[in-house]
């Protein structure tokens, strides 16, 4: 989770004031500049994405849009992927895909691992852009390259990439992608983008019917409205949001997201990326020389690294709160996550903390 900008805090509190007195927000507009500022982020058109509730909701979307499983087939994959999507791509294979799971080899996947793993009946690659896990980050473009030459279609999780690495999603040829926005957006739970590429659009399978997706409504049904065969008059829209669109989203995160992506434009990916290049490289010089198994490979410049260790919360929870250190503590691993906002100083602060072994 990402601390939120004091910009942001004060654009969700001037919302609830609005709230709180019943006057008129001006969603519409908001949504409008949150879509704009997405898309410059991440190099996409405003029309190819659509709000989802998280990026497990938008994987799932893409999964009902190809229609799987019931066209079968195969899906390749990785142990580098988002740990909570295990369950969807084993499930899967219950039901009768064919899943395929690439494992990592010094903290990589090799693009030609992909180009083994996929064949001609393969409907879906999923992976994700920079791994949860240690922050690999994919040769997304090389992938997508291998799988659209045998006709499958391309999911990446960008949660860990959008925000703190250059995304060029047209470039990158892929299909599909998804983030939420409560980490390096710095917004909240509860709202992120799913992306589609445009040209597929008309080609998916809508697999969800709501009241956003619509572009017309004329109701034949209530006091004084026209007649008609049908109790209304109905059409979708044409763009991601048509297709995906469920119900109502979280207002609150919107107005949050209205004050945190201009801040990200205005640091430029590019710049926070080469100012923390010399953090992670202090990190992969000092951790191994204390003894801990740094499992993010050094030439990373993901703002992700990982250490595996035995009992990590259990054993680094009170050294790391004594010294006001706040990092991602898990049973058997801990991850350290430098943000534009830090420093050297910061890091140095992290590294006194933690104890030899």
């Amino acid at each position: 989770m990402h601390p939120v900008p004091l910009a942001a805090q004060a654009s969700v509190r001037a919302y609830h004031d609005m709230r709180a007195r019943g006057e008129h927000w001006p969603t519409s507009a908001v949504e409008a500049r949150v879509k704009a500022a997405f898309a410059t982020l991440v190099n996409a058109s405003s029309d190819e994405l659509a709000f989802v509730q998280s990026t497990t909701a938008g994987e799932q979307l893409v999964i009902d849009a190809l229609d799987i499983p019931s066209v079968g087939g195969r899906i390749v994959t990785d142990t580098l992927h988002f740990f909570g999507s295990f369950w969807l791509y084993e499930e899967l294979a219950k039901r009768g895909m064919d899943v395929v799971w690439l494992r990592p080899e010094n903290g990589r996947i090799d693009p030609a691992a992909y180009e083994k793993a996929i064949t001609a009946d393969t409907r879906l690659v999923s992976l994700s852009q920079v791994s949860t896990y240690n922050g690999f980050e994919q040769d997304l473009a090389a992938v997508t390259q291998i799988a659209h030459a045998r006709g499958a279609k391309v999911y990446a999780d960008i949660i860990h990439a959008a925000g703190t690495v250059p995304l060029d999603l047209h470039r990158s040829g892929v299909d599909f992608a998804a983030t939420a926005s409560y980490k390096w957006l710095m917004g909240d739970f509860g709202l992120g983008f799913l992306y589609v590429r445009g040209d597929l659009i008309p080609r998916l399978r809508r697999s969800r019917f709501g009241y956003y997706q619509l572009a017309k409504f004329r109701s034949h049904v209530y006091p004084y409205d026209p007649p008609g065969e049908t109790v209304a008059d109905m059409a979708p829209r044409d763009d991601a949001e048509g297709l995906f669109a469920m119900g109502t989203r979280s207002h609150a995160v919107l107005a949050q997201l209205d004050a945190s992506l201009p801040i990200l434009l205005q640091q430029g990916v590019s710049n926070m990326t080469a100012r923390r290049l010399p953090l992670l490289r202090r990190l992969h010089d000092a951790l191994p020389a204390m003894g801990y198994d740094v499992v993010t490979p050094r030439d990373s410049r993901t703002p992700l690294v990982t250490c595996v260790l035995e009992g990590a919360r259990e054993r680094l929870s009170e050294p790391l709160e004594r010294a006001g250190v706040r990092i991602t503590l898990s049973r058997n691993r801990f991850r350290i996550c430098p943000s534009f906002f830090n420093g050297p100083d910061d890091i140095e602060r992290l590294l006194d903390a933690l104890p030899t072994l």
